[in-house]
């Protein structure tokens, strides 16, 4: 009788052995490859055009100093700058709208931040019939050094490297969602803007934002093309790309 109970003990522990519930691989190996093709198509997606780099942080610290333009400390310098018109709102309309969770006290920028705003939603929305989203404008230090202890790709509140938010020259625009095509017209956009000095825009991989760095030059830049009755439209074939 023993023996017919080991026997069947042993026939029992092989089957669940071979049933998929009880082995383990069967769960494994989905799990890791889903991981490796999930981090395989992310490599895929971020090719960015504008690299993020010390060397882009500088050029943007550079042109705040060229300016002579202050950090902007708190709220208290934040809403006099406001009251003085060196800061302007960011309007949301028919070609831009900002992410919601943006707090209206900081949807500002300078003013010729905001003209590249501007002509920027402008070309986009002609060509695509869609706005363009605004993430992140003008900061404080201490909004900066409070998203530090957060993130820490975050770039400093102070020093050679700090973020240009905190001047008021700086937008982050959505790049999440958007199509390969859409992507490739905004960085074709960019692209002749960034090689005349008139903005310094990085691709952030984390955030998936293009953050743009807008000279103060962009105002002289954009009157010229008007007095010459052009549209501020930087020279490039972004508007000919064709839609796929």
């Amino acid at each position: 009788m023993n023996r017919k109970i080991q026997s069947a003990t042993l026939l029992f522990l092989l089957a669940a052995a071979c049933t998929p519930v009880f082995a383990l691989h069967s769960y494994v190996a989905p799990r890791r490859t889903h991981r490796v093709r999930r981090a395989h198509l992310r490599r895929l997606r971020w090719n960015p055009v504008f690299r993020p780099s010390r060397e882009s942080l500088l050029l943007q610290n550079h042109e705040i100093d060229r300016m002579d333009l202050p950090r902007i400390q708190d709220d208290a310098e934040l809403e006099q700058l406001k009251a003085s018109e060196d800061l302007v709102p960011i309007v949301a309309g028919p070609t831009l709208r900002f992410d919601p969770r943006l707090d209206p006290d900081r949807r500002y920028c300078r003013p010729w931040t905001r003209e590249f705003l501007d002509d920027l939603s402008a070309a986009y929305y002609k060509r695509f019939h869609a706005q363009i989203q605004v993430n992140s404008a003008v900061r404080t230090v201490k909004v900066q050094k409070k998203l530090r202890r957060h993130n820490r790709n975050a770039a400093p509140a102070e020093g050679e490297i700090a973020s240009s938010h905190l001047a008021g020259i700086t937008v982050d625009i959505q790049r999440r969602g958007l199509t390969r095509e859409e992507i490739k017209w905004v960085q074709e956009y960019m692209r002749p803007l960034k090689e005349q000095g008139l903005i310094e825009p990085e691709e952030e991989r984390r955030q998936w934002v293009f953050h743009v760095m807008v000279s103060g030059h962009y105002t002289d830049w954009r009157e010229s093309r008007m007095l010459a009755g052009e549209q501020p439209i930087p020279e490039t074939e972004a508007a000919e790309l064709p839609l796929q």
